[in-house]
């Protein structure tokens, strides 16, 4: 979530840490891209930790990691530890909204007026002619309130990061265009909230990760700064030379249905994975979910935007993978998960700039073209004690 990394300066208490000056090599598959991939990350990128997931086509789940989890303490990074996902929670509140349209509450073509009248209205703003589909797809014009958050460091309510989007002028007409805004899935969340009659956090859990079997996938209540479980530290930079600083604990509500949830990289797996399968969406939504149009930053080259989903291109056999990733003050994730079953997520700990967010990209994408697929096999286990494994 770009211009995000501005909240991380009112809560840094732990002074600047320094990185390891080179990774050592960690255990892991000889031969791994994605192990290679991960320590090519902490050495040459100046990552502090990274972590991945991969499952194969038979539904086994390996992890991995490369460098340091806590640089105070020199600890290493849990194997699957739980990161802030950014912008992957955008899908989760994307799967909620079609829900409702499939149960006949929500009517993708309506307009936002129809749900939340008055709410959404400014400089040429018109929630009458704004409809739910183009918040979903970023087509809507809202400007990103994103660009205009301040430097303080509290909790916010939806409806005021709304009005800080609402003072500036539509980026274009409903419909005309494409440009990635956070105010959409405010609205959104908004949305699933005056529908439901509960929170957007409610249903995320009991229509999305109840359903999908996610283990270690929850939203932060309010006023809850750190994250639970095992984790990597996550750390901010001010510039490419700036040092690093702790930044993981820190109230992420200026997110919400835009990108409060934290996961692991195979529960992301796992949800992307069942969202494919089928198992959250009756097929005519997501058909739906999956039709695309052409999209920008900060997605790869060629990739395009659904409804709350991406579809990048695979470089073997004219593949499409699906997910969405994430940009969180201390962290980013990349990956998605391909029809046949395959899947792979990323997860670095500070936000790192473009060329390594193509790095990332580029081992998602090896991986997920070396993955077995459905049919192949799945092997017996990891070759030594490097990987672990688990039936997904």
């Amino acid at each position: 979530m770009t211009g995000a990394a501005v909240l991380a300066v009112g809560v840094l208490a732990a002074g600047a840490l320094a990185p390891p000056a080179a990774a050592a090599p960690l255990p892991g598959r000889p031969g791994s891209t994605v192990q290679q991939g991960l320590d090519e990350l902490v050495r040459s990128d100046g990552m502090p930790a990274a972590l991945a997931g991969v499952t194969d086509g038979g539904g086994r789940t390996r992890t991995y990691t490369a460098g340091v989890g806590d640089l105070a303490t020199g600890a290493g990074a849990p194997r699957d530890g739980r990161v802030r996902i950014g912008s992957n929670t955008k899908a989760f509140t994307a799967v909620v909204v079609l829900q409702l349209v499939a149960e006949g509450r929500v009517e993708l073509d309506g307009r936002i007026d129809t749900y939340l009248p008055g709410l959404v209205h400014g400089d040429g703003i018109d929630g009458g002619r704004i409809t739910v589909r183009q918040l979903l797809q970023h087509t809507s014009g809202l400007p990103n309130y994103v660009e205009h958050l301040g430097e303080e460091i509290r909790h916010y309510e939806p409806r005021e990061l709304l009005d800080l989007a609402l003072r500036h002028g539509a980026d274009f007409e409903p419909g005309r265009g494409w440009k990635y805004s956070n105010s959409n899935y405010l609205v959104a969340g908004l949305l699933v909230e005056k529908v439901t009659g509960r929170p957007l956090a409610t249903e995320i859990d009991r229509r999305v990760i109840r359903r999908a079997g996610l283990r270690h996938t929850y939203f932060p209540a309010p006023g809850e700064l750190r994250i639970r479980g095992p984790h990597p530290r996550g750390y901010y930079q001010d510039s490419a030379d700036a040092p690093l600083v702790d930044a993981t604990e820190w109230d992420p509500s200026w997110a919400w249905a835009a990108g409060q949830l934290v996961s692991t990289n195979s529960d992301l797996n796992r949800f992307y994975s069942a969202l494919l399968r089928g198992r959250l969406l009756p097929e005519p939504q997501l058909d739906q979910m999956r039709t695309t149009v052409p999209a920008g930053a900060p997605f790869a080259d060629g990739a395009r935007y659904g409804l709350g989903l991406v579809g990048t291109p695979l470089s073997c056999d004219g593949e499409v993978y699906w997910g969405h990733g994430g940009s969180m003050t201390g962290y980013e994730t990349r990956g998605g998960a391909t029809e046949d079953g395959r899947a792979v997520n990323i997860a670095v700990t500070t936000q790192p700039g473009r060329a390594t967010q193509k790095r990332m990209e580029e081992i998602v994408d090896e991986a997920l073209c070396a993955a077995e697929r459905p049919g192949e096999g799945v092997a017996s286990g990891p070759e030594h004690g490097g990987e672990r494994t688990s039936m997904e």
